[in-house]
């Protein structure tokens, strides 16, 4: 019996997100390591633009998995995905309401995206029905 994490779908999702993500964690570790320390200006804002490219790039590599998906994994995936952005999302706001009213530090936006993405591995253990 063939898991459907063992489909076309899947394996497309894998590759997508390993390009997506290769790309993605290469370019940050540059930046980290100092290879775009002297980027300024336009340089700058394309390396920004690149990295948040390949952000929207994983999303729709999820959501093409959805799409090319049967339709309890579609329906399944849509409701992990819809509760991790609304507990990434609850988190991060009250993490800014925070800095605003308490002096809490200041948390750059992008963590966001790495907040859903731990919120989608924490909750979808626990969403197993697209009830």
């Amino acid at each position: 019996m063939m898991k459907w994490s063992d489909g076309p779908a899947a394996r497309r999702y894998r590759i997508r997100t390993g390009g997506f993500m290769g790309v993605y964690v290469a370019l940050n570790v540059a930046a980290i390591l100092g290879a775009f320390d002297r980027l300024e200006g336009p340089g700058a804002w394309a390396l920004a633009l690149a990295v948040s490219i390949l952000i929207i790039g994983q999303i729709w590599a999820t959501l093409a998995l959805m799409n090319e998906s049967d339709e309890f994994v579609r329906a399944l995936t849509a409701k992990q995905f819809i509760v991790a952005a609304g507990v990434a999302m609850g988190l991060f706001c009250g993490w800014g309401f925070a800095e605003s009213y308490a002096e809490a530090p200041h948390a750059p936006g992008w963590i966001v995206y790495a907040l859903f993405w731990a919120m989608f591995g924490v909750t979808s253990p626990f969403i197993k029905s697209t009830r």
